[in-house]
This record gives structure tokens, sequence and C-alpha cells, in this order.
């Protein structure tokens, strides 16, 4: 693993932690390293996902493997930001 591959993951990570932040309605009261860390896991997982469902790997950007990951991150933010408000009752 270089270092080009993990800023990679964390500015892909940011972008779809943020993509799914903003689709969400209402305030999420979670940092934007949270955010992050949310959409690094919704990009891994949404890769393998995308990959056991058979998703072709096509040149370019593969938007079906996007859209699982922007809604697993949104599940994600959504998930993590109930878990913070629960927890701070």
């Amino acid at each position: 693993m270089t270092i080009q591959s993990i800023l990679g993951a964390i500015v892909i990570g940011a972008v779809i932690g943020a993509i799914g932040r903003l689709l969400l309605p209402g305030r999420q009261a979670i940092g934007w390293i949270l955010t992050i860390v949310v959409g690094i896991v919704a990009a891994l997982l949404g890769t393998v996902i995308a990959q056991m469902l058979g998703v072709a790997t096509t040149p370019g950007i593969d938007w079906i493997e996007l859209v699982m990951q922007v809604v697993l991150a949104v599940v994600g933010v959504g998930l993590v930001a109930g878990l913070r408000r629960g927890s701070s009752v």
C-alpha cells in the first residue's frame, strides 16, 4: 500500500462521505473526520459488494458502484449520527 493509494482512499472517502451527508436530510452531529471514515468504509464496502454482484469494471466512472457507495455512505452517516445522538442523552 503506497502513500498515493492511502491519500486516494482519504480523498475518495471524503467525497463519498460528504455526498452521503448532503443527501441525508436534517442535521448530523458528526464531525468531518468521522464523515471521512464513514465515506472510506462505504467506498470499500460498495466496491466489494459491486464485485460480488458481478458489476463490470469499466474504464472511467463505474456509476453502479458509485451509487452503491453513496447509498452506503447515507446509511452509514445516518447510523453514526443516530448512535452519537443516542449516546449523548
